[in-house]
């Protein structure tokens, strides 16, 4: 199943007997909460999920962003009504950075039919179809949630593979460089890790560049599909977008889910600065 799914095509499949379920995860680091912009206006019939409360396990020393227990996650999924034979639709407000965590890890957890509403909720309004502000009774779902369904890196795995294959840091060039570090507590990046910044992605409207343009770009990363390739970022959420646009690629590549916040939690662990 590709990754992607458009306006038109979605609007479609909500009209079938069984439409697709429909999960918004509109997330913002360093503003409001997404439940903020769901009630201000969301898909007909999506339900809101919290990437923070969600989507990630406490924060700690295995990152600001761990994956949930496979108990809360399947508690989650149900109570946003999610079903193992039911085709799931995520959203965020345009480039997919939430709405990708939520596509990694419900296919970690072993849901096979996932799709991101490519240029997220501003592609749907601004094709002039409708929102609501209602929030819908969603029926119980009954999605079980069974990990390992997708290659994870922990620390030593990351490491290994900064060596031997091609390990991707998704976080902007000046954080990769050690310029900034406006979140954790160490700035820098992993030996021998390759920076490719998230939003080289994405267009200015938030949608994915085109397969050949993306498989291009991570071409001359070294990320192709004869490389094993690994990504990381911050705390996993913005590396899960580049899973997302490395699949749309055509390129297999692994999740370091702790990512840099579980890398310098400890102190072992080499730091580079600069380009390399």
């Amino acid at each position: 199943m590709h990754p992607l799914i458009n306006v038109q095509t979605l609007a479609q499949a909500l009209t079938d007997e069984r439409p697709p379920i429909l999960l918004d995860v509109r997330w913002h680091l360093a503003g409001p909460r997404g439940i903020e912009a769901y009630r201000r206006g969301h898909l007909p019939g999506a339900a809101f999920v919290d990437l923070d409360e969600d989507l990630a396990g406490p924060p700690g020393v295995l990152g600001r962003h761990p994956l949930p227990t496979a108990e809360a996650f399947t508690a989650a999924m149900r109570r946003a009504g999610v079903s193992a034979d039911r085709l799931v639709v995520a959203y965020d407000d345009a480039d997919s950075t939430a709405a990708a965590r939520l596509w990694w890890t419900l296919r970690y957890f072993g849901h096979d039919r996932v799709r991101v509403l490519d240029g997220g909720y501003r592609a749907w309004v601004d094709a002039g179809r409708p929102v609501t502000t209602g929030e819908p009774e969603v029926p119980p779902g009954d999605f079980t949630a069974r990990p390992g369904r997708l290659p994870a890196l922990d620390a030593d795995g990351a490491a290994t593979l900064a060596k031997s294959g091609v390990l991707l840091d998704a976080r902007a060039a000046e954080r990769y460089r050690g310029e900034v570090e406006p979140v954790d507590p160490v700035a820098g990046h992993i030996p021998g890790a390759v920076n490719a910044p998230t939003l080289g992605n994405v267009g200015v409207d938030g949608r994915f560049l085109p397969p050949e343009l993306l498989r291009e770009r991570f071409a001359e990363l070294g990320a192709t599909d004869a490389a094993d390739v690994g990504v990381y970022c911050g705390s996993g959420v913005t590396a899960a977008h580049e899973i997302l646009a490395l699949t749309v690629a055509g390129v297999p590549a692994a999740l370091y889910i702790g990512s840099w916040s579980n890398w310098i939690a400890d102190p072992a662990h080499p730091v580079a600065v600069g380009e390399f």
